[in-house]
């Protein structure tokens, strides 16, 4: 007669393999893998970085640094963040706003006196923030009333950007750098001629499949507040505990930032609307809140996107030193590998 296990050893053995093959399927990212190699939609290249709790899940280097010289993208080369450079504004302007040197729900027109437009009467602070200003040309009046609809403008970052600089008599380079060094951003900086060499060159794909590759930081030292700062997506997963964890706003701060009065589309997200911050989309129409923000500039051949998802302290961030003049491709690897982690079981 044949050993027979009993009903208990049989049902903690299922018990055991059932809750393996769980933990594979939440640490199993062969599919970024597959996903990135793939060129039918068009190539990819960059660097992924996924962690949870501080500890990284999949990262990738795949693809160049210098398309020229064939150099290999490395995990902790420097890329220009684009408007991932917002939250980091923003988060400058809040922390004035606790020293008591910046109130949100006053005009701007305190801290800009030399703007001569009407609108720095009743355009906020947080107007500038959440882009609900409704200014687009320093030398044209809004186009809607402050606070009434969103419209999204690197202007308003620009002016949020002079506005720090008059509260702290510094400029927004130091600010920033002093914001880098003290939380161990060390791959993180305002690019400026002496270190802009370090970053990746970036590559422009246009519609008639010619390329041009870009070397060195072209956005304007006036945009970098709003579109131009470097970071790594190693430096952007310390970012995203840092500020998601308390340690860079308070809590009432950090709520503000992080809450919404006004609603906008983006295809990264889905179709529907979701919330606008300060610097931040919140996105609480689905099952799994999510913080993020996307970038892109194509004169600078770079794309960015970074996602975090709080329930579970998960950060999903990649960066693309490329962009295409075919828009519903631009994000095309970014989406997929959102729908990949979101799939996983590593957020539930």
């Amino acid at each position: 007669m044949k050993n027979k296990l009993p009903f208990l050893s049989i049902a903690v053995l299922l018990f055991f393999i059932s809750n393996q093959t769980i933990f594979a399927q939440k640490d199993n990212y062969s599919a970024i893998d597959s996903l990135i190699k793939t060129t039918s939609v068009r190539p990819f290249n960059g660097t992924i970085l996924v962690s949870q709790n501080g500890k990284i899940k999949y990262s990738k280097a795949y693809g160049y640094s210098d398309f020229v010289k064939k150099t290999p993208l490395k995990l902790d080369d420097p890329f220009v963040i684009l408007s991932n450079s917002k939250q980091i504004t923003a988060v400058l302007i809040l922390q004035q706003v606790e020293l008591g040197k910046i109130v949100l729900n006053t005009a701007i027109k305190k801290y800009l006196p030399n703007i001569k437009q009407p609108w720095t009467s009743t355009v906020t602070v947080e107007n500038l923030l959440n882009h609900t200003s409704g200014i687009v040309d320093l030398e044209k009046p809004a186009i809607f009333p402050a606070g009434t609809q969103f419209k999204y403008s690197d202007l308003n970052y620009i002016l949020l950007a002079q506005i720090l600089e008059r509260v702290t008599n510094k400029t927004y380079e130091t600010v920033v750098t002093e914001l880098f060094k003290k939380n161990y951003m060390k791959d993180s900086f305002f690019p400026n001629a002496s270190n802009q060499d370090e970053v990746v060159n970036g590559l422009q794909f246009f519609k008639d499949n010619t390329t041009k590759e870009i070397k060195g930081v072209i956005v304007p030292k006036e945009r970098i507040p709003a579109a131009g700062l470097v970071s790594t997506v190693e430096d952007l997963a310390l970012w995203n505990n840092l500020l998601h964890n308390g340690k860079l706003l308070n809590l009432v701060t950090y709520g503000r930032m992080t809450s919404y009065t006004i609603t906008n589309q983006y295809s990264v997200f889905g179709d529907k609307e979701i919330g606008y911050g300060y610097g931040i989309r919140v996105n609480d129409e689905a099952k799994i809140k999510e913080f993020g923000h996307t970038g892109i500039v194509p004169d600078q051949g770079f794309t960015s996107v970074n996602l975090y998802y709080p329930k579970t302290k998960t950060s999903v961030i990649v960066l693309e030193n490329q962009t295409f003049e075919n828009f519903d491709i631009a994000y095309y690897f970014e989406t997929e590998i959102r729908k990949i982690v979101l799939n996983s079981g590593l957020l539930d």
